[in-house]
């Protein structure tokens, strides 16, 4: 698949400087994960997140990388669940951030990433 080289670096930009880590990404990557999952001490313990979230924080972080196209919203016969994979495009970001030579983001990159998602 072919994607964008702007919108690679957007979403890396919004994983490095997001709450939800590379071991989230690489668990969303093997399978869907509910909200609850990332919220809490246990979450955060875990690798999963890089700070502890409440699951309202969590599901903000999970909603904006939705945003973002990293992860998509699983679908049941019921509609739309609280469950979270990766994308495509989210994979792609996996192998990027587990890259160790990735410099270091900018105060410019914070205000950037901060300004989109406020305006998104």
């Amino acid at each position: 698949m072919d994607l964008d080289l702007q919108t690679v670096e957007r979403a890396v930009r919004a994983v490095r400087l997001g709450a939800i880590g590379a071991a989230g990404l690489a668990s969303m990557a093997e399978r869907s994960l509910a909200v609850a999952e990332f919220a809490g001490e246990h979450a955060r313990a875990g690798g999963l997140t890089r700070q502890t979230l409440s699951e309202r924080a969590a599901e903000d972080e999970l909603m904006w990388l939705f945003r973002v196209g990293v992860v998509r919203r699983e679908v049941d016969g019921q509609g739309i669940t609280d469950r979270f994979r990766l994308t495509p495009l989210g994979n792609r970001v996996l192998t990027e951030v587990r890259r160790a030579d990735l410099p270091a983001l900018s105060p410019l990159d914070q205000v950037g990433n901060l300004l989109t998602r406020w305006l998104s």
